[in-house]
């Protein structure tokens, strides 16, 4: 197995090794942690979209943590679409801390200094990109 040096992605795929799915671990805290975000969601065909987004969003995280080849892009894009459901700023870049907050819980005692120092790292240049996706 090829082990990455990029701490985000390798937090992902000690999540992986852990946890088949994510989804429903994210949007438990964030219901929990955000309860306005519940209400955005529809609840007919719910699960398949928001593994959907879950999965768009981990690909548009990946992205902006290492290579930056276009697909984190797809922040700017998503930050205009939720401007238009009225979605706040604040939720929007909060989703980031929950998908963080899950990974780690789901990777306990392998949450290593390194991931930590990366995912902080990350949140802040987020939120930055967020306010100004230019």
């Amino acid at each position: 197995m090829n082990v990455s040096p990029n701490p985000i992605e390798r937090s992902f795929e000690l999540a992986a090794d852990r946890c088949e799915d994510l989804t429903p671990l994210v949007y438990r805290r964030l219901f929990r942690d955000r309860p306005e975000a519940e209400a955005m969601f529809r609840t007919e065909g719910g699960d398949l979209v928001r593994g959907s987004m879950l999965a768009l969003t981990i690909e548009a995280l990946l992205d902006f943590a290492g290579a930056r080849s276009g697909h984190f892009r797809m922040i700017a894009c998503e930050v205009s679409s939720h401007d238009a459901y009225g979605t706040q700023r604040d939720l929007f870049i909060d989703f980031f801390r929950i998908i963080r907050d899950t990974l780690h819980d789901v990777l306990a005692d392998e949450w290593s200094p390194a991931i930590d120092d990366a995912w902080q790292k990350l949140l802040i240049d987020i939120a930055a990109f967020v306010e100004s996706p230019a």
